[in-house]
């Protein structure tokens, strides 16, 4: 079954030979050969401003680019999204447009019934892919993952995404040609997938 899928390739520098770029481009053409719809969104692109105040993130308006954003989340049966891990976590220009993006209002609305915030991207999934230099295994174990675990949980999840999946593609500035093609094509399989 086609699925509308929005990919969110999350790296900040738009340089062209990063590998988040080359993950993303082949997640891209495996779902369009099987069929499905693509938007787009690439980070390292876009300029919009942080949020600097709670009263900015509950009240204050977006900008263009960030609505636009909005409207290709809503769109979207399946979320894809890909970036370099940073000091341990997503790169702070991925964590501010997520912030500008999945505010109250359009990811969640304030306590309902039961007084749990009521998820409003329900009926969505999503996949991440997360780049990064060290052994993926170590990250997942000696660290817990913990930076990818909060974007599964505290932030998907919390605004209705569900199953939320990813992939850590670890030691990536030591991947050889063969290895770099092993990870294109797995991406690409996914995109298939619509995964």
């Amino acid at each position: 079954m086609a699925k509308r899928i929005l990919i969110l390739d999350g790296h900040p520098d738009p340089a062209p030979e990063r590998f988040v770029h080359a993950l993303a481009r082949a997640y891209a053409d495996g779902s369009r050969s099987a069929g499905h719809e693509i938007c787009s969104i690439v980070l390292g692109q876009m300029e919009f401003p942080l949020l600097r105040s709670n009263a900015e993130f509950r009240g204050g308006h977006p900008p263009q680019v960030i609505r636009e954003g909005q409207e290709a989340i809503q769109w979207a049966d399946h979320l894809v999204i890909l970036f370099p891990l940073w000091l341990g976590s997503m790169p702070a220009l991925l964590k501010g447009y997520l912030e500008q993006t999945l505010r109250p209002g359009f990811a969640f609305a304030e306590a309902g019934q039961q007084g749990l915030p009521v998820r409003l991207l329900a009926g969505r999934s999503a996949r991440i892919v997360v780049t990064m230099g060290m052994p993926a295994l170590f990250y997942r174990w000696y660290f817990r993952a913990h930076s990818l675990r909060s974007l599964e949980r505290n932030i998907l999840k919390f605004c209705g995404f569900n199953p939320v999946r990813s992939i850590l593609v670890g030691m990536v500035d030591a991947l050889d040609a063969p290895g770099r093609e092993r990870w294109l094509a797995k991406c690409n399989q996914l995109g298939v997938r619509g995964q």
